[in-house]
């Protein structure tokens, strides 16, 4: 039980570094004057933003030691509840109900893949 406790945690943090990651991305990129390599090498939020990324994607490796690939990669799905959910606090985007039924299908069908 505290294993698949562990893995669900993993899961989560996993996820959420990936909607974390776009959004400082998102943040950084909003902040350049002009795009170009060196305006995005001198701002902060772009390294804030791979390092989600890359924080993400190394649970993801592990992830995938201990767990099946059917299970993992569909779960990377959950990363659009969170993206949801940073983009309202942070962002102040407007969350429709299409919005929150398209998640919610989502959900359960993670929740189907998970169980199965």
């Amino acid at each position: 039980m505290a294993k698949v406790f562990l893995e669900i945690i993993a899961v989560l943090i996993m996820t959420l570094s990936g909607s974390l990651g776009a959004f400082f991305l998102k943040k950084g990129v909003n902040n350049l004057e002009k795009l170009s390599i060196p305006a995005m090498i001198c701002e902060k939020y772009m390294y804030f933003g791979g390092f989600f990324y890359v924080l993400g994607a190394l649970l993801n490796i592990v992830l995938l030691r201990f767990l099946p690939y059917t299970i993992v990669y569909p779960m990377t799905s959950v990363t659009y509840v969170w993206t949801l959910i940073v983009s309202a606090m942070f962002l102040k985007e407007k969350i429709t109900w299409n919005k929150i039924a398209a998640v919610a299908c989502i959900v359960i069908g993670v929740v189907f893949i998970a169980f199965s």
